[in-house]
């Protein structure tokens, strides 16, 4: 293989690699922001319990916690994802979902 096909071969590689880590950068920061507006909004709506109702509390996150999961379950089973959404919702939402095809 000539020198620079080999290099035009790798340079394709590399730009398809730097693309691919460009989504993943993407796709954690959305997940670092979106974990934390939920973390502030929830700790600033949400009031104390007193001590006697903390045991119900627990047993009703509990139940609210496994319905979570089962619905992340179901979600991530029909392909569905947050930044799919991000990006449909987005002005540069065309071109994500382009990057991601």
């Amino acid at each position: 293989m000539a020198p620079t096909a080999w290099r035009r071969r790798w340079a394709r590689r590399l730009d398809r690699m730097t693309r691919h880590l460009e989504r993943i950068e993407r796709h954690v920061n959305i997940s670092n922001e979106a974990l934390a507006v939920f973390v502030r909004f929830w700790l600033t709506s949400t009031p104390a319990l007193p001590d006697g109702a903390l045991p119900a509390a627990q047993t009703k996150g509990r139940e609210r916690y496994e319905g979570f999961i089962q619905a992340l379950i179901r979600r991530l089973a029909r392909g569905r994802k947050l930044s799919d959404e991000i990006s449909n919702d987005t002005d540069g939402g065309a071109e994500h979902s382009r990057e991601a095809d």
